[in-house]
This record gives structure tokens, C-alpha cells and sequence, in this order.
């Protein structure tokens, strides 16, 4: 195989995996603090991670769903045991987390393609809600992805996006709860600004 060979067939490379990059976006990198700090409720359920509407009966999301609340409920411990444990003040909070948009390459995908497959992405917003007066307390971000490149592991990176994303969830919660200080979204200054110009592309 000659040189100019060589090059074409980098090349295609490039574009075919640029061409299945994940356009899952993020858009910032802080989370703003919460009304009020979730201890300011007497009772505090949290719902299981759902997916929305869109992406729910694709097997591959499916099976992300589950790895990702295994971890969010994991990080959180017995800790929604002892906050519900205290006296009751009348007031009760609900936190709802939905994957918003998603991207999961699976590990049959990785093996047959590897990097051709693309990265992977998800996003979950999180809202949190007073029951009775339907007041948002809280919307945070999350974000986490795997890149293409990542594909050389067979689907290994992109397990441990939902592993990180579900425990990135579940460390927000904790951090929340004495005190309303908002948190981090997974995502990065370089990230923001690449799906800003993609929006604006578009």
C-alpha cells in the first residue's frame, strides 16, 4: 500500500467517525443552587431516572437506564431513609430525573465497528418539586460522554459514562441537602463552547 493510499484511507477514517459524532449537547457547566436547601423539607422522595418519551423501547437505552439508577441509588446510600426519618414538617419535596437526550453505544456495536460507531452522550435534568404548592425548587444539568475513540475498549468507556453520570446525579443530591450550593454538570468549558457552535451552525 502506497503513501497516497495510506492517507485516503485515514482520511475516510476521520470523516466516517466525525461523521458519527454524538450531537448530545450540554449546555453549561455549573448548576445554580437550589431555592432551598433539601433539608428544608420534612419528607424527600426520589424518583428512579427515567428516560423521555423519545428514547423510551430502544433496547440499548433500556439497558443504559437500568446501569445508570444502579448507580444513582448506589451513590445515594441510606441516606433518603434517615432524611425521611425525621419529624415530619408538612412539607415534602419530589426529584424527578429524566434522561432529556441520549446516545448509547452498545457493547455489540463496539465490538463489530469500534470507533466507526461514534461517541456516546447523555444528558438528565433533574426537577425538583414542592408537592401541594407546585413550586420548582431545583432543575439542575447533568452530562457525561465517552468519545469515539474510546470504541478501541469494547464498549467499556461508554459503561463507565452511566456509571459516572448516575453517580454524578446522586452526589448532587447529598451535596444539596445540608446546604443549597448547586454543583457541577460533567460538562467542560470546551465542551459548552463546541455545542454552542453547533447550535449556532444550525
Amino acid at each position: 500500500m502506497n503513501l497516497t493510499s495510506t492517507l485516503a484511507g485515514v482520511l475516510a477514517l476521520t470523516l466516517v467517525v466525525s461523521g458519527c459524532a454524538s450531537n448530545v449537547r450540554a449546555s453549561r457547566t455549573d448548576n445554580p443552587p437550589p431555592a432551598e436547601a433539601y433539608s428544608k423539607f420534612g419528607r424527600i422522595e426520589i424518583k428512579p431516572v427515567v428516560l423521555a418519551q423519545e428514547f423510551r423501547g430502544q433496547s440499548a437505552n433500556e439497558k443504559s437506564l437500568d446501569r445508570i439508577n444502579a448507580n444513582f441509588f448506589k451513590r445515594l446510600g441510606d441516606a433518603p431513609k434517615k432524611w425521611n426519618s425525621r419529624p415530619d414538617n408538612g412539607r415534602t419535596l419530589v426529584i424527578e430525573p429524566v434522561v432529556t437526550d441520549i446516545r448509547f453505544i452498545g457493547v455489540g456495536a463496539r465490538i463489530f465497528t469500534g470507533p466507526l460507531s461514534g461517541s456516546s452522550g447523555v444528558v438528565i435534568r433533574m426537577k425538583a418539586t414542592e408537592i401541594g404548592t407546585g413550586k420548582q425548587i431545583d432543575y439542575p444539568e447533568f452530562y457525561q460522554h465517552s468519545s469515539a475513540g474510546a470504541g478501541f475498549a469494547l464498549g467499556v468507556a461508554d459503561n463507565m459514562m452511566l456509571t459516572r453520570i448516575g453517580e454524578l446525579v446522586g452526589d448532587y443530591v447529598l451535596r444539596n441537602y445540608d446546604a443549597a450550593v448547586g454543583g457541577l454538570t460533567g460538562a467542560t468549558d470546551e465542551v459548552v463552547s463546541e455545542n454552542t457552535k453547533a447550535t449556532a451552525a444550525n
